[in-house]
């Protein structure tokens, strides 16, 4: 199982991400190559099941898997990796220094509700370049995914207030946190204190102050003061570091001396105690003191649970700072997601593994709406049985190249948007209803009972015979 290192000499990470997979990937791709299957397969993505947590997941990661199929290569200092390690033969490692990807996708956009079973993504490849592909196509869209579909929660949990992703500081690396940033706001979050997020995909940055500015003051009104002139267009202070009440009510005739200045304080930020209790205090004592265009904004350990109990019970709370548990999808870390062959050299196949058992041949998803343009169900059948409703899986890339520039996040933000509203409202609800909208055609059930007739068709191995006692002892 243990195979010698094959560190390349350098630190940094594979330029074109190839030998970002496991380690099996590349011995298959040797067997597969010795043994000559390179004809075309079809693999998908899916969920097998959603969790118990979750009425609907939304697709995120596209982006992302297209990026990494366009730029897929393996460099000298991975090819010498490689070589050194000795387990390679010399036709596998040419073949893999000249690997691009040349196959086929097609995909759910970005922001689309599905749900267990549905494949998101479709590869249609040589066998040995969709093998490979497995394991990062995997990673990413099952991260974004998890994340997207946890801000759409909050999304939903807290509609008209804004939302800031704070996961940064929290995430489980820096990628985790770009990439969640990103999910984030393609759910519906309003913005992200991610900096290179911000930079990279023109995500709106957002943030207030920490503790330490105020502790490092003599007074907080000090620290107040010098922060809102440095920031003089829309300051939010942070005024639970010593007593919220008392912070609140010294703030008021300061925000009135700075706007005498032409200086903005925006908000005020909460981020400890019984922040419905607290929000309550401060609206009272900010609207006596004329400060009514002074937004509250609540952070700490928030989820769309504690969101949802806030907005319930009224409390004045104008946005929320969603980190921790969003961007580690604390509730829900890991998705029962596969990325499973489902045809080969032009046959469907089907895995039967209990528990694991999958429908054959490359599918397609149809929706249908009901008459008030909501999500009646869907149906998931073979590429050859066109249902009514709208075609989900749509084509992307082909031999290896897109086939349009890829809508900007904007736009599958509006789609992402789009989706939830078309959600039916028991559907939006954090509590799970028993109801499964996706039927199985009778197309796809009659190929998995032909796929599974061949194979049971198929004459048993023949054993060799049991070894004599003697050998038994000899051995």
């Amino acid at each position: 199982m243990f195979e010698p290192s094959i560190a390349p000499d350098r630190a940094a990470g594979p330029a074109g991400e190839l030998l970002l997979t496991d380690w099996y990937q590349l011995t298959m791709l040797q067997a597969y190559l010795a043994e000559g299957l390179t004809d075309i397969a079809v693999f998908e993505f899916f969920v097998r099941r959603l969790p118990a947590q979750r009425q609907f997941l939304l697709a995120a990661g596209l982006e992302q898997v297209l990026d990494y199929l366009e730029h897929l290569r393996l460099d000298d200092a991975e090819w010498a990796a490689l070589q050194r390690s000795g387990r390679f033969d010399g036709a596998f490692l040419a073949a893999l220094r000249g690997l691009r990807f040349a196959g086929d996708v097609d995909a759910m956009p970005e922001g689309t509700v599905f749900f267990a079973h549905e494949p998101i993504l479709r590869v249609t490849a040589p066998l040995p370049q969709a093998q490979l592909v497995e394991t990062r196509i995997i990673n990413l869209l099952q991260f974004q995914t998890l994340v997207a579909s946890k801000a759409a929660r909050v999304r939903l949990a807290a509609p008209g207030r804004e939302l800031v992703d704070f996961g940064l500081r929290r995430a489980h690396g820096a990628e985790a946190g770009l990439l969640g940033a990103r999910a984030s706001y393609l759910a519906g979050f309003d913005a992200t204190s991610a900096v290179p997020a911000g930079l990279r995909w023109g995500i709106p940055l957002a943030g207030t102050m920490a503790h330490s500015y105020v502790q490092v003051h003599d007074s907080e009104n000090a620290a107040f003061d010098a922060y809102a002139r440095a920031c003089p267009q829309a300051a939010t202070l942070l005024i639970d570091t010593f007593d919220t009440e008392a912070a609140a009510r010294r703030l008021v005739p300061l925000v009135h001396r700075l706007a005498a200045d032409g200086i903005v304080v925006r908000a005020v930020r909460i981020d400890s105690g019984n922040l419905g209790e607290l929000a309550r205090r401060v609206r009272a004592i900010l609207d006596q003191g004329g400060l009514q265009q002074v937004r509250i904004f609540a952070s700490g350990s928030l989820d769309e649970h504690s969101v949802a109990g806030l907005v319930a019970g009224a409390a004045p709370i104008d946005g929320f700072g969603v980190g921790t548990r969003l961007c580690t999808s604390d509730d829900q870390p890991w998705l029962d997601c596969a990325y499973k062959l489902q045809a080969y050299g032009g046959r469907p196949k089907r895995k039967r593994s209990e528990g694991k058992a999958t429908w054959p041949g490359a599918k397609q998803v149809y929706r249908s709406l009901d008459a008030a343009g909501q999500l009646a169900g869907d149906v998931l059948t073979t590429l050859q049985d066109p249902c009514p409703g709208r075609p989900l899986l749509q084509p992307v890339m082909r031999a290896g190249r897109r086939l349009m520039p890829s809508p900007d996040l904007e736009a599958l933000r509006a789609h992402a948007a789009m989706e939830l509203q078309r959600l039916p409202p028991a559907w939006r609800d954090l509590q799970p209803v028993a109801r499964d909208p996706v039927r199985i055609a009778p197309a796809l059930q009659r190929l998995c009972r032909e796929v599974d007739a061949l194979a049971d068709a198929q004459p048993a191995p023949v054993s060799p015979p049991p070894p004599a006692p003697e050998q038994l002892q000899n051995e």
